[in-house]
């Protein structure tokens, strides 16, 4: 199964299953399953850090992207396809990062790791 981490997954992921439930670690940790990440993620990442939004995960994007590195998780561009796929989305949410998410998971028939409500509320396929 082809799995593209939300935001807040890697970040738990990260900081040693933090939040993850026993059956999301499973699926992360099998070896079976295909782990992606957008670079979108590491861009939310450095925002939020430089505003003091992320106090539990120090730092920042440079700590992410090291730990990218460190797993099995294949860092993903962002494509034009995607992009176009976003201006074709419901605005059910206005969050620029998980609509780049939600469009990657769409283009590529990947499922989200997410326990995001406002992603679920899309016509995409998601785990928790």
């Amino acid at each position: 199964m082809k799995l593209l981490l939300d935001t807040h997954v890697a970040l738990w992921l990260f900081n040693e299953y933090e939040n993850l439930s026993a059956a999301v670690r499973e699926r992360l940790l099998n070896e079976a399953n295909e782990l992606y990440i957008s670079i979108a993620s590491a861009w939310e990442i450095a925002i939020k850090h430089s505003l003091g939004k992320l106090p539990g995960f120090r730092g920042g994007v440079k700590r992410f992207l090291f730990a990218v590195r460190e797993y099995p998780i294949e860092l993903l561009t962002v494509l034009p396809q995607y992009v176009e796929t976003v201006e074709e989305l419901p605005h059910i949410h206005r969050d620029p990062f998980d609509r780049i998410i939600i469009a990657t998971a769409i283009c590529e028939d990947m499922s989200i790791v997410t326990v995001d409500d406002n992603i679920r509320n899309y016509d995409v396929q998601c785990v928790w």
